[in-house]
């Protein structure tokens, strides 16, 4: 899986027992995911009491890190093997490696769903009414009158 090396460093602080201990490495994991899946999440699932600790840059980078992976995961399909294979590169212990995997498996339905409801095509404009206006300036002092051009759509088509 390639992750940005940003993410990368963030994920490896996330795997950290020194910067985040067991309570708040699942407390930013299921932020991570609730920011994801509830539309009416907000940054206060980041200000829980457990968390106060922490750098909120840090805080902020690790969860960003998570949620990057999360979506990357769900949008490759992968199985427990390839996320344990990754989260042990990134030097997770076995704890959280089970931990992260659990609350995956509980909540890759809806990821699935909100990945799918994305769509695979760029953003695209239809129904849409337009104009093309067009103004010539001049450096003249000379005052011209006004120059209009109109034509419809069999006009513009024609060579």
């Amino acid at each position: 899986m390639e992750l940005s090396e940003y993410v990368q460093k963030g994920f490896q602080m996330l795997a950290d027992p020194g910067s985040f201990d067991s309570n708040a490495f699942t407390l930013l994991l299921r932020a991570a995911f609730q920011s994801l899946l509830d539309a009416q999440a907000d940054e206060a699932v980041l200000d829980h009491p457990d968390l106060k600790h922490i750098d909120p840059v840090v805080l902020k980078h690790c969860h960003t890190a998570a949620a990057t992976y999360i979506l990357e995961a769900g949008k490759q399909r992968a199985d427990k093997s390839t996320l344990s294979t990754y989260l042990e590169d990134c030097k997770f212990d076995r704890e959280r490696i089970e931990l992260f995997c659990t609350e995956y498996q509980n909540n890759k339905d809806s990821l699935e769903i909100l990945l799918g409801s994305i769509g695979r095509s760029l953003p695209h404009i239809t129904d849409v009414s337009w104009r093309l206006e067009y103004q010539i300036k001049n450096t003249d002092s000379q005052s011209y009158p006004e120059i209009s051009f109109s034509c419809n759509m069999e006009q513009l088509q024609k060579n």
